[in-house]
């Protein structure tokens, strides 16, 4: 016991650096937002912090108006998921660019974020009760550049049966982004609630171009007044439609600075690159791969170039993959990805320079022409007998030129910690497992001449008394006792002491519906679970398994004469 002690301290100690820091990510339902406006916030976690967050660091730069929390829990193919999120509606007390400080979950933390606060308003005219307003980010963008184009609905009033058309341009391409926002904001002191959807525009040809006012066809909830004294108001509905104003794009043609053949722009950019092996070296005749990455943000998956087109070199062979594209549409704009995988194959031995890599494109943000580029890297082959076989053959990162970026609107693709920690995880299972092995084979007693089988170790009288109790509780639906009634006679007849174990011991259709009984009280549902069907593959399960008196006598000869 003392060896087995000494060797679970480590494994022990691995699994808890591993579990020992919940991460918590943060995000805000919108950016920038309006002095006056009410926002969300949500933390959200898929592991239990390590205490209740302590929210009193944003009070000071926000006025805190809602808090609420939830949780979710999923079981999956024998898998278990578990999510948590705390959701605050907020209204900044000043303007400028606020910084969401860390927010202490005890000793875990959420990282900080910034946010930018806006004084402007959006009068209305006339006092309405309900008016739309439409804006775009740029009245003159460069051709194939991204647009923001914002809707905001005003109103006073609950509507019902809403209906708002889309936004149309000539030769463009038109992106809904994410989910609409809802919040609360204050107009010449009085309150409003706002519904605000975005759009990504990306114009394909320069010229002018109007942007058609949008149209909204609603049923607005009003109070009719009383007739003939009545005591109560009638709520009663009208249809109205109202119509934003019309927005004109003067589309500009690339700019005559712009050298490059392929025209590229974007709000940020970002070129990496991932090796096979972090040495750069391989073995003649076999692979060795190259990851390629663009990331561009405010630009279409289509408009990204070929990566691996110009990387032929003498002595080698490639492989390339099929590239993955990815578009995420984010509440800031469209986020383009583009991966390429090339396999390098050499004939023989020796160093082989690959050129660099270079992506021209145009900053929309900076107005320039800048460079994203890798720098030319030389790889090698050895011979068979020269290779260090002890090359890590995860992919880890060789050094990477990265290309300048707005650091406020670039999305960083994820690394690779995740498949770190589920070697790590699955490692200390194996071991932990293995131990258990050796001690059970030390302290498995000596085996016995005759042992009685498990099966029918309760008596016929009790179980027919489970049985009778069984049938009620699936009768009346009541799946915590038919998972009691179901263990016990687990346990006398299998020797199954859970749910789960007694599955594996019976036949459909009796194994499924106590998967189906097992899943549903994990999940933690209180209703819509019908024991009918549990019941009636018990007892189908049951009539089956008795044994009939001609089974023990012996077995049956193989051939009949």
């Amino acid at each position: 016991m003392r060896i087995l002690q000494a060797l679970l301290v480590p494994v022990l100690l691995l699994l808890n650096l591993i579990a020992q820091a919940a991460e918590i990510q943060v995000s805000v339902d919108r950016n920038p937002v309006n002095l006056h406006d009410s926002f969300q916030i949500t933390f959200s976690s898929t592991a239990t912090p390590d205490a209740d967050p302590d929210f009193t660091p944003l009070q000071d730069n926000f006025e805190i108006l809602n808090q609420q929390r939830s949780s979710n829990a999923s079981w999956v193919n024998g898998h278990g998921n578990r999510s948590e999120q705390w959701i605050l509606t907020l209204m900044a007390k000043q303007p400028g660019e606020l910084l969401i400080p860390p927010i202490a979950f005890g000793n875990d933390n959420s990282k900080p974020l910034r946010l930018n606060v806006t004084e402007t308003s959006t009068a209305p005219q006339n006092d309405e009760e309900i008016f739309l307003e439409v804006s775009t980010s740029t009245e003159t963008p460069y051709v194939q550049s991204q647009v923001l184009y914002t809707v905001r609905l005003f109103r006073r009033l609950q509507i019902t049966q809403a209906r708002l058309d889309e936004p149309q341009l000539k030769d463009a391409v038109i992106e809904k982004l994410g989910e609409d926002s809802n919040y609360t904001t204050q107009i010449k002191g009085v309150d409003y609630w706002v519904t605000e959807r975005k759009y990504a525009i990306f114009p394909q040809q320069s010229g002018v171009f109007t942007i058609a006012p949008l149209s909204l066809t609603a049923d607005v909830l009003t109070m009719r007044k009383p007739r003939f004294n009545s005591f109560f108001n009638q709520q009663t509905s009208e249809t109205r439609r109202i119509a934003s104003k019309a927005i004109t794009l003067t589309v500009q043609s690339e700019p005559a600075g712009f050298k490059n053949q392929a025209w590229l722009s974007a709000e940020a950019l970002e070129l990496t690159e991932s090796w096979s092996n972090n040495r750069l070296e391989t073995k003649v005749g076999e692979p060795l791969t190259r990851t390629l990455r663009l990331t561009a943000h405010g630009t279409t998956v289509g408009q990204l170039p070929e990566l691996a087109s110009t990387l032929a070199v003498d002595g080698i062979k490639t492989y390339p993959d099929q590239p993955q594209l990815r578009e995420d549409k984010q509440n800031d704009g469209l986020v383009a990805f583009r991966e390429e995988k090339i396999a390098f194959i050499p004939a023989k031995s020796g160093d082989y320079n690959l050129p660099a890599i270079e992506i021209v494109w145009f900053n929309t943000k900076t107005q320039r022409t800048e460079t994203a580029r890798l720098a030319a890297i030389t790889i090698k082959a050895l011979a068979g007998n020269e290779a260090n076989t002890g090359a890590p053959a995860e992919t880890t990162k060789a050094p990477t030129a990265v290309a300048a970026y707005d650091k406020h609107s670039i999305t960083q693709p994820a690394n690779d910690n995740s498949q770190v920690y589920f070697w790590q995880v699955l490692s200390a299972c194996l071991a932990i497992g293995w131990l258990l092995t050796v001690w059970k084979l030390y302290q498995r007693p000596k085996p016995q001449v005759a042992e009685k089988p498990l099966r029918n170790s309760a008596t016929p009288a009790a179980n027919s008394t489970i049985e009778k109790r069984l049938q009620r509780a699936c009768m009346d639906d009541n799946a915590g006792l038919a998972k009691q009634l179901l263990l016990q006679w687990g346990k006398a007849e299998y020797a199954a002491d859970s749910l789960g174990s007694l599955a594996g011991n019976c036949k459909a259709p009796l194994r499924d519906e106590i998967e189906l009984l097992n899943q549903h009280l994990y999940a933690g549902l209180q209703a819509d679970w019908t024991g009918l069907p549990l019941w009636q593959a018990f007892s189908q399960h049951h009539n089956i398994s008795k044994p009939k008196p001609s089974e023990e006598k012996g077995l049956e000869p193989l051939y009949k004469l």
